[in-house]
């Protein structure tokens, strides 16, 4: 899977987490809450949702590496090419 494809995807489930959030202008590097309205149950559902699209298990200790698109994107990309 590309990083286009990932990033998509990452997109997407945000969206589904968060519909009123401006995703265009989203910082890579910066943390999605500081973003985004998004509680700690959104985030878990967010990791959940990429997990379902995903077809990989996201251990609960590695949701920080998620925080932001940046972070996400290196470790789906790492999560993906071990499977």
């Amino acid at each position: 899977m590309t990083r286009e494809e990932i990033e998509a995807i990452t997109l997407e489930v945000l969206r589904t987490i968060a519909p009123e959030a401006g995703l265009a202008a989203l910082d890579p590097d910066r943390n999605f809450r500081d973003q985004i309205e998004i509680d700690s149950v959104d985030y878990v559902n967010f990791a959940l949702g990429l997990e379902q699209r995903l077809g990989i298990r996201i251990p609960e200790l590695h949701y920080p590496r998620l925080s932001s698109l940046k972070g996400c994107l290196a470790y789906l990309a790492e999560a993906l090419r071990a499977c």
